[in-house]
């Protein structure tokens, strides 16, 4: 069980509240005005850049970093930032510079700004804290004993960091220093010590609480990018041995599966699948296309998750209101009771925009089809400030009004990968990343022999 099921009632992602910063708008908003006659083309760009305002105008003001999500709750307020959702919005700002949408120069100040923070901010034997407060780089604690370091949060913010160190390759000033300072921070997690001395990575440690938390990372879901950075670390001192991935991730009742659900083949994983996240938040750098292991090909694996995940909506065994062919994506979101990791095996008639949206790459004739349906059928219900709001039940006639850094970012990332490719490209071309997978026994295009 990984840690997004096992805290699912425990603690749900806390809210930053929206306050108006001087940054001009990425796109006027107004809610009256939905463009109807769009091309497939025109509305990629709408969706992707609509939502890339979540990262630019309600980014926090101080750190630069993405807000946890839009509204409030708990008692935490606009400070709270997401680590994993920030490293989502790195990617977003890539893609918002190569669409022309804001200049090169802007976005490498704002991201040296952000590095900047990063540097001074808490960390733990290299590895930031799920959340912390975007003012002033303190931690705040995801659960009473989870206020510490957070390998899989850190994950995903690096694997944006390694994009933008990619992408901002010209000899300009900024873009050096960016590349220079993302280049200190990523030696220095200690990714061996989250290890215990075992062969298996653990996802938490706190100065106050040590290892309590007791969480070892063991596969298929949607940590497997903490494996790929891990081997991948350039400080060799801070690497993980192969045999950490093999004996620790590839070793657990739920890794391999190679059964079928709805006739189709599920490589890894969980019977049905799971949630839509377990394939896309590691492979928003992590280019799947040609991956493959002793275990599967990593193509296979997250297309087939979706067409599962997809035939469960449109079979719709509940008989929940509005599911179909132009109506699917179960993952983790809010919901109308709360939040949950929305799957075929816990379905309760919640549809998340994302995780449709979120596999373009794998599925883009159906996630188009469910695009066009959420914008244009249900655009007055789903569609604001921010592109697609989080979620919404048509059973219980629920429809969100929050979005979530750690569900936008991926709609932007991964219509993007389906339309250029282009973060794949960046985070495939590290070198250290290739030869972190050629340690791993990886197979893919992307690996120089």
């Amino acid at each position: 069980m990984n840690k997004r099921l096992f805290f699912l009632f425990v603690c749900f992602f806390l809210f930053a509240t929206s306050f108006s910063q001087k940054k001009e708008a990425v796109v006027p908003f107004n809610p009256v005005d939905r463009p109807r006659n769009l091309s497939d083309s025109a509305l990629l760009d709408l969706v992707q850049k609509q939502t890339f305002r979540y990262f630019w105008d309600f980014a926090h003001p101080v750190s630069g970093m993405a807000r946890e999500r839009s509204n409030t709750n708990f008692g935490y307020g606009h400070e709270t930032i997401a680590v994993g959702g920030t490293g989502f919005g790195i990617m977003s700002v890539i893609v918002a510079v190569e669409r022309k949408w804001i200049g090169r120069d802007t976005a490498a100040r704002f991201l040296l700004k952000m590095v900047k923070f990063l540097l001074k901010a808490e960390s733990y034997h290299g590895a930031f804290p799920h959340w912390m407060d975007g003012a002033t780089g303190k931690t705040i604690p995801f659960s009473r004993k989870d206020d510490g370091g957070d390998l899989v949060e850190t994950s995903y913010l690096f694997q944006g960091l390694l994009c933008a160190r990619q992408y901002f390759n010209t000899n300009d000033p900024v873009e050096r220093e960016l590349r220079s300072r993302i280049s200190w921070m990523w030696p220095d997690i200690e990714w061996n010590w989250y290890t215990q001395g075992q062969e298996v990575l653990y996802w938490h440690w706190s100065p106050n609480n040590g290892w309590a938390m007791n969480f070892p990372v063991r596969g298929f879901n949607e940590c497997m990018i903490m494996y790929m950075l891990a081997a991948s670390c350039p400080n060799e001192k801070y690497q993980i041995n192969s045999s950490v991935y093999h004996r620790g991730w590839a070793i657990s009742d739920f890794f391999k599966n190679g059964k079928e659900f709805y006739g189709i083949r599920l490589p890894l994983g969980f019977d049905y699948g799971g949630p839509l996240f377990f394939s896309q938040y590691s492979f928003l750098g992590l280019d799947p296309l040609g991956l493959k292991d002793r275990y599967a090909d990593y193509w296979e694996q997250n297309k087939n998750h979706t067409l599962i995940n997809r035939e469960h909506c449109i079979r719709n065994p509940n008989k929940f209101k509005g599911y179909g062919e132009s109506c699917w994506g179960l993952t983790a979101s809010d919901t109308y009771n709360g939040y949950a990791a929305h799957s075929p095996t816990e379905d309760i008639g919640t549809i998340t925009p994302t995780a449709a949206l979120s596999a373009f790459p794998y599925t883009p004739d159906y996630s188009m089809q469910a695009l066009k349906h959420f914008y244009f059928d249900l655009g007055d219900k789903i569609w604001g400030e921010y592109g697609f709001v989080d979620a919404f039940n048509e059973t219980q006639n629920w429809y969100a009004k929050s979005y979530l850094a750690i569900d936008q970012g991926p709609i932007i990332v991964m219509i993007e990968n389906y339309r250029s490719g282009l973060l794949w490209k960046l985070f495939m071309s590290c070198p250290e990343v290739q030869t972190g997978l050629k340690k791993l026994g990886f197979e893919s295009p992307w690996i120089k022999k």
